[in-house]
């Protein structure tokens, strides 16, 4: 892997435009040994035909000519046979078994493979810079999926500690609920 670029603009919205898109992609730093692997590419949309192209075009040159494609059809519903990038055809084919669903897999001819991480486009982008962070961390040896669970566990515990989980788990509502009358049998009341 010969490859360093990170490009993170985690908070912006998805551009109406698709041709005006910012790719939001990350590596493992240049020269760093294989892992399971090698990025993070965060698309804006579900759509690989629109999706694709900017993808192929900064990884020509950044790694070597991409010459074909493969990812999991799970969460992709179209998935299209070829598509134009950075001047040429890239082959664009699926595996469902034998790829993790979370994962792109691309293929050149002179440099290799490697393999990115696929962020949900609907992703939090907290949740995305995470994602990208951790995915071209080069000593980590997690798949795609197992990233995804780490990021899901993450979320859930970062919601159990907001201000009113504290709260509640300390006695709040149900405490005030057994001990006070309601605030409505209250005014009755007076």
């Amino acid at each position: 892997m010969t490859a360093t670029a990170v490009r993170i603009p985690v908070t912006e919205e998805a551009p109406r435009n698709p041709a005006s898109h910012r790719l939001r992609l990350s590596l493992a730093p240049a020269g760093s040994a294989p892992s399971r692997i090698d990025g993070a590419w965060w698309p804006y949309s579900r759509d690989l035909a629109a999706e694709l192209p900017a993808l192929v075009d900064e990884l020509d040159l950044t790694w070597d000519r991409i010459t074909h494609i493969t990812v999991n059809p799970t969460y992709w519903p179209v998935i299209p046979h070829k598509v134009q990038g950075n001047g040429h055809v890239v082959r664009v084919g699926w595996f469902k078994e034998e790829q993790d669903p979370h994962q792109l897999m691309l293929l050149s001819y002179r440099a290799g493979r490697w393999d990115l991480l696929v962020i949900p486009p609907e992703t939090p982008p907290a949740t995305a810079a995470w994602l990208m962070t951790v995915a071209a961390d080069p000593l980590r040896t997690t798949t795609g999926s197992q990233l995804m669970a780490e990021a899901a566990q993450r979320t859930a515990e970062e919601a159990q500690d907001t201000p009113e989980a504290v709260w509640d788990s300390e006695g709040g509502h149900a405490a005030r609920s057994e001990s006070a009358p309601p605030r409505d049998a209250a005014k009755k009341a007076a």
